[in-house]
């Protein structure tokens, strides 16, 4: 079973200082972090902040041949995390056919932004997924605290 998810924010990890995409359940019940790495934390930085870059980014352009070719993004799902690693699919709607693209879920979220496509979690991925750069229980315990206990309006804007 897959749980729709909504893009809350970024923010910068406390303890490893590596930005985290953090994603929450519509009723704000679960909050699923996945860290990624500068880059994509500035292609996805630019989408919630409705800043864009003087030319097109990957996403951008990935946005504009779908839609050039009549095809268009129907839904993002996260599929599963493996030792830290998080996989994604991108579902596609082109000619009539339906594709599935396997993506890291960092691409297929800053896609999803930009094409308003729904997020999708399973519900293994949210049970399974731990924070795996933590030193410390303490500092995992602390850290989840911290990710469960978020407001919106704390998260802010992403600064690189």
């Amino acid at each position: 079973m897959a749980i729709q998810m909504l893009i809350k924010g970024l923010m910068m990890d406390p303890v490893t200082n590596m930005p985290i995409l953090v994603l929450r359940d519509e009723a704000g019940e679960r909050t699923l972090p996945i860290w990624i790495g500068m880059f994509e934390a500035h292609a996805v930085a630019l989408q919630l902040e409705n800043s864009g870059a003087s030319r097109p980014m990957t996403h951008d352009l990935l946005k504009h041949l779908l839609e050039a070719l009549g095809g268009r993004v129907t839904e993002i799902h996260i599929t599963d995390v493996r030792e830290g690693t998080f996989y994604a699919m991108i579902y596609l709607l082109a000619n009539g056919e339906c594709l599935a693209l396997d993506a890291r879920p960092s691409d297929a979220l800053a896609l999803a932004l930009r094409t308003r496509a729904p997020v999708f979690v399973a519900e293994h991925v949210l049970a399974d997924a731990k924070p795996l750069d933590t030193p410390t229980s303490q500092d995992t315990e602390r850290l989840q605290h911290w990710l469960e206990s978020l407001d919106p309006e704390e998260m802010g804007k992403y600064k690189m």
